[in-house]
C-alpha cells in the first residue's frame, strides 16, 4: 500500500523566493523556482581571480580562448554569460572606452552569432554599453548602479534591455580604504530603492530591473557575511536579486585561502545566498555551482512526497 509523507502543519511554512519573469530584449528569464547561473567571462589581463582571457599577444588567440571558455560554461549550465573588459578589483585603474570596447565587443559578436544564451555586458560606461547592445547583448550589469548615468539608463530603455543595479560605496580604486555603515542592510536597501526609482522615472520597466547588494564593493568581511545572512530583507524591494560571491576576498579571509583555493567557500556562500532568496548567482565555476544550485533549489521547492 502506498505511503504519503506530509508536512506537519504545526511547523511554519518555509521561506519562499518570489517568482519573477525578467525581460531582457527578446529573452524572458524566469526566476524563483530555478536559480539562474551567470557565468563570468573576464576579458582582462588583471582579473583578481586569475581567470582573465586577455593574456596573450595574439588577439585571435585570446578571442578563441574566450569563445572556448564561454561555450564551456554554457555546456556546464550557464543561463547567462557576463562579459567584462575592465577590472573592478579594489585599487583597479580605469581604462579608456576604446580599450574596453576592443576587449569585449569581438567576443559578444562571436557569441551572439553562434549561441542563443543571453549575454550581459559588465560596464558602467554608456558608450561601451551601446556598442555591446548593438552587438547583441541584452543585459547591462552596472557596478555603479547607485550612481546612475542617465545616458546609460535611456539606452537600456530604448533597447528594451535589462539592467543590474549593484550597490557600491565609493569607486573601485578606493572603495576598500574607509568602509563604514551605521546600518549596512538598511543603507544598501535605501540606495538600491533610489536606483530603482531613477530607472522607473526614466521609463525602464520594473520587469527589466535586477538588484545586487554588491558583495565586496565597499564592504568589510563582516558586512558581506551580514548581507548573505540577512538577504531576505531585500525582498522588500520586490525585484529579482543577483549575488556575486565567487572567489571573493571575504571567503579567503574567513578560510585563510588564496583565490585559486576558494571553491568550497564559494559553494557555501552560493548555497546560503540561494536559501536566503537569491534568484541569480554570478560565478566562475559553473559546473560545481550548477550542482549546488540544483540541490538548493530542490530544498527550497520541497513538496509533499508521494510514494505509490
Amino acid at each position: 500500500m502506498g505511503q504519503k509523507l506530509r508536512l506537519n502543519k504545526a511547523y511554519p511554512a518555509p521561506y519562499r523566493r518570489k517568482h519573477f519573469t525578467i525581460k531582457a530584449r527578446t529573452y524572458p528569464l524566469h526566476v524563483g523556482t530555478k536559480t539562474l547561473i551567470m557565468g563570468i567571462l573576464n576579458m582582462t589581463p588583471d582579473s583578481f581571480s586569475l581567470d582573465g582571457c586577455l593574456k596573450t599577444n595574439s588577439s585571435f588567440k585570446h578571442l578563441q580562448k574566450a569563445l572556448n571558455q564561454a561555450k564551456k560554461m554554457i555546456k556546464e549550465g550557464a543561463d547567462i554569460i557576463d562579459i567584462g573588459g575592465e577590472s573592478s578589483r579594489p585599487g583597479a585603474n580605469r581604462i579608456s572606452i576604446k580599450e574596453e570596447s576592443s576587449r569585449v565587443i569581438p567576443i559578444i559578436e562571436k557569441l551572439t552569432k553562434t549561441n542563443k544564451t543571453p549575454i550581459s555586458i559588465d560596464t558602467y560606461k554608456s558608450q561601451v554599453a551601446q556598442k555591446a547592445l548593438d552587438a547583441g547583448a541584452c543585459i547591462v550589469n552596472n557596478i555603479m548602479g547607485v550612481d546612475l548615468d542617465k545616458k546609460l539608463l535611456k539606452m537600456v530603455r530604448d533597447y528594451d534591455a535589462a539592467i543590474v543595479l549593484m550597490h557600491i560605496k565609493g569607486k573601485p580604486k578606493t572603495m576598500q580604504r574607509h568602509v563604514a555603515y551605521n546600518d549596512v542592510i538598511g543603507e544598501i536597501i535605501k540606495q538600491l530603492q533610489k536606483s530603482i526609482e531613477n530607472c522607473l522615472e526614466i521609463g525602464i520597466k520594473s520587469d527589466r530591473i535586477i538588484i545586487d547588494p554588491g558583495i565586496g564593493f565597499g564592504k568589510s568581511i563582516e558586512h558581506n557575511l551580514q548581507i548573505i545572512n540577512r538577504l531576505q530583507h531585500f525582498q522588500t524591494l520586490n525585484q529579482p536579486l543577483l549575488m556575486g560571491t565567487s572567489r571573493k576576498s571575504f571567503i579567503g579571509k574567513v578560510l585563510d585561502l588564496d583565490v585559486n583555493k576558494r571553491l568550497n567557500g564559494t559553494l557555501s556562500s552560493v548555497c546560503a545566498s540561494i536559501l536566503n532568496g537569491a534568484h541569480i548567482v554570478r560565478v566562475h565555476d559553473v559546473a560545481h555551482v550548477k550542482q549546488t544550485a540544483t540541490m538548493a533549489d530542490a530544498i527550497i521547492n520541497e513538496k509533499i512526497i508521494e510514494e505509490s
